[in-house]
């Protein structure tokens, strides 16, 4: 099993105690995202555990905990989204020189063939435009890319609930401009480029398909080949393998103005205050006369 933490929230920034608790009870219950009545108590043994992807704007907070992983026989990966925007876009984040060296330091900590960057999304408005972004990305390619080795992009995807003037369209030329650019940035800094779920192909600009639980990857960091499929409940074009989330929406408080798994702030802080990191469910408790099914998963070595 893939295990992945989370597409949904950001437990290594806000819930690593909670993860590292039910690691060492070796199980966790989740709730189905879209039926609430319907939990799931799945198995966390390193024994059926292949590899851990960890997604993250900032890992300071679970950083300490990796060792007791290491420990234990977990294998693990991050995916760690830095991007050079202020806290009108990512309102509750620390300053992004302090993040920019936390990069770097889990990096030594763990080895770059561990860590992914994913400069995503990336948004153009009358602030954000493409020579900043040219500026900030070369920047960051100069202070980061010694410290991984694959780097992740997407172009912002305007859905119905995102209500904001902060983030427009973005227009096929702009996408074009800022691909070239990037894929000719990062090759000269030795970076591989891919990009995530582009319904266009970027390839001509150095910029293959992203797989971002990509098997390749995973079977690198276990260290054998895995039996694993494509995930059939990812979105179009998405090319990850399949993996089980323990997130839950509508828990993160990063506060991005651009994200798909959490909406009203209120609701958030609400949830987020309700948090106990010794309960099995990451968001409240099991009622008296819920079931609890067994999550059928196995090692996919």
């Amino acid at each position: 099993m893939i295990l992945s933490a989370s597409r949904r929230t950001d437990i290594p920034c806000f819930y690593s105690d909670w993860f590292m608790n039910r690691i060492r009870a070796g199980y966790v219950l989740t709730r189905n995202p879209m039926n609430h009545a319907q939990l799931s108590r799945i198995p966390l043994s390193p024994e059926i555990v292949d590899c851990i992807v960890f997604w993250t704007k900032d890992a300071k907070n679970i950083m300490p905990h990796l060792g007791v992983l290491d420990g234990m026989g977990y294998k693990y990966c991050f995916q760690f989204t830095l991007t050079p925007y202020n806290r009108s876009l990512e309102r509750n984040l620390r300053g992004k020189a302090e993040i920019e060296d936390t990069f770097i330091a889990l990096s030594k900590q763990i080895g770059k063939k561990q860590i992914i960057w994913r400069y995503d999304p990336i948004i153009l408005n009358s602030t954000l435009d493409i020579a900043y972004h040219r500026a900030q990305f070369e920047r960051m390619c100069d202070k980061l890319a010694d410290y991984t080795e694959t780097l992740i992009i997407s172009f912002v995807d305007i859905y119905t609930k995102l209500k904001t003037n902060l983030i427009r369209e973005i227009t096929p030329d702009e996408i074009i401009k800022l691909s070239k650019f990037i894929g000719k940035t990062a090759k000269a800094y030795g970076l591989s480029v891919v990009a995530c779920c582009e319904k266009d192909s970027l390839i001509q600009y150095g910029i293959e398909k992203a797989s971002c639980i990509d098997k390749i990857m995973l079977e690198k960091v276990c260290g054998c080949k895995l039996n694993i499929l494509p995930d059939k409940n990812q979105r179009p074009g998405c090319g990850c393998m399949e993996s089980v989330d323990i997130g839950a929406y509508n828990t993160c408080l990063n506060g991005c103005v651009y994200c798909y798994a959490n909406g009203n702030p209120a609701v958030i802080e609400r949830r987020y205050n309700s948090h106990n990191p010794q309960n099995e469910l990451i968001i409240g408790t099991v009622a008296d006369k819920e079931k609890i099914m067994e999550r059928k998963v196995k090692s996919h070595r």
